[in-house]
């Protein structure tokens, strides 16, 4: 008897000679390749007894689905209609976004959908797209970067604090903030979310922990910066304990880095193993809720969002302590995401990908570009937008258009301009790549209401 476990050992214990036998091997070869055939073969045969016992268990609960109520794989057509579906600045929108968003509706899943006046094509759902499905969840409709998010945090100290300061200030981010692939902070900090059961439950996740714990506070790359400016409030609430007056903040935006991306990679390759569709649309295969899959997405996902959090908060600490002083405010919101919401009076499960929730009262902050200001808003809860709003201006310009288009220097005379220091950033992220921010925010007035702005005055980017 080798020490190979095989599909013949597994029969011989009584399973089915079905996909129950790929599913268990497959598992065991992913997550369980160093330990005694023996000790598996046991636990494999106490599966085959009592299955129901293993429901949800991390190496085990997709075998004990496959021999209860193994996942129906059928290759599914998309209807001929579209679920309903709302338009927010059509004019600013390209026609590949809207036909990405069209495809969608016609997935037998998806109930409404939106597309936000920042749109712009992407892989799956558009950027700037919201979809509401029934009961199932779409890996690229969240996205790769699981729990993208911005994050702004008021000093109580006014605006001219940056006047005679830049040097002093381009040192906090340089010394505070990570980027790119590799960069990690050299004191690492701990944080209550590496010690939430699924880090432990979910085998790919527990292989996932210590990159995470390493990544912790960093930025990554693409369009995430770290970045001082002047708040402006027009007008402030009772709860925030600041007057309608300007004030140093620092706004951020970044994701789930190396934790987040590997979670969309084995969940979408899951997904469209279960759910093949055509070739057009793959990219919108989904996982039932019910399936041992689709929950143990939900929850890493979850974890995943929680995570980008901690890296925002972590960030946040780290410049505070470098400034020595408090963070009165802090005001911060996912769009990149998945949330069960109530869709005309059902529970849907509601995908936002680059896009700010705005259901009424809740708080956001829309980011413009480096020389464009951002917008602390409030959802007005307007249900044919799904209760959503725009994430940011939108790009104008794909990265290769931009690297073709634009020249350093051209960046260098805007940033001048507009009195804006840059650490790193590359052509790609040239200020005008992106969409104007003043015609988007117009265009959704019935979306959201402004309660101040955010001017950038120094910024940090991956170079």
């Amino acid at each position: 008897m080798g020490n190979k476990l095989s599909g013949k050992d597994l029969i011989k214990l009584g399973f089915p000679k079905n996909n129950s036998i790929n599913i268990a091997l497959g598992q065991i070869n992913r997550y369980r390749k160093k330990e005694k055939k023996e000790s598996i073969l046991t636990e494999a045969k106490e599966v085959l007894l009592f299955p129901e016992k293993f429901k949800g268990n991390g190496t085990w609960g997709k075998v004990a689905e496959g021999l209860v109520n193994p996942v129906q794989i059928k290759f599914t057509q998309l209807t001929t209609t579209r679920a309903p579906f709302s338009i927010f600045g059509e004019n600013e929108i390209d026609e590949q976004a809207k036909f990405q968003l069209y495809d969608a509706l016609k997935l037998p899943i998806a109930v409404k959908g939106a597309l936000m006046p920042d749109a712009h094509s992407g892989y799956g759902l558009p950027i700037g797209g919201v979809l509401a499905t029934d009961n199932a969840v779409i890996p690229y409709g969240v996205g790769v970067d699981i729990g993208c998010r911005m994050s702004l945090s008021v000093f109580d100290l006014p605006a001219s604090y940056l006047k005679g300061k830049d040097h002093q200030l381009l040192a906090v981010l340089k010394d505070n903030t990570k980027f790119g692939m590799s960069e990690t902070h050299q004191i690492k900090a701990d944080h209550e979310v590496f010690y939430r059961d699924e880090f432990q439950a979910i085998p790919l996740l527990k292989q996932l922990l210590d990159k995470a714990y390493k990544q912790l506070g960093t930025s990554g790359g693409g369009n995430h910066f770290v970045e001082f400016g002047i708040v402006k409030f027009n007008e402030t609430l009772p709860e925030w304990k600041l007057e309608a007056k300007e004030y140093l903040a620092v706004l951020s935006h970044s994701g789930s880095r190396g934790l987040g991306a590997n979670i969309a990679k084995h969940y979408t390759y899951l997904a469209t193993k279960q759910c093949p569709l055509p070739k057009n649309v793959q990219h919108l295969a989904w996982l039932d809720l019910n399936s041992h899959d689709g929950q143990e997405y939900w929850l890493a996902m979850n974890l995943a969002g929680e995570y980008a959090k901690a890296c925002h908060d972590d960030i946040h600490r780290r410049i505070a302590k470098a400034l020595g002083k408090r963070i009165a405010l802090t005001i911060e919101n996912h769009h990149n995401f998945a949330w069960k919401e109530m869709v005309d009076g059902k529970e849907c499960i509601v995908h936002r990908k680059g896009a700010t929730p705005a259901e009424n009262g809740k708080l956001g902050i829309i980011p413009g570009s480096m020389t464009a200001p951002g917008f602390i808003v409030r959802g007005k809860g307007n249900e044919a937008s799904l209760n959503s709003a725009s994430h940011g201006a939108g790009r104008l310009f794909s990265r290769a258009k931009c690297k073709a288009k634009f020249t350093q220097s051209e960046i260098k005379k805007v940033l001048k301009e507009h009195d804006v220091q840059l650490i790193g950033g590359g052509i790609d992220e040239a200020p005008m790549a992106y969409k104007n921010i003043n015609t988007v925010m117009n265009l959704q007035t019935e979306l959201v209401e402004v309660l101040g702005t955010f001017t950038p005055k120094i910024v940090r980017m991956d170079k």
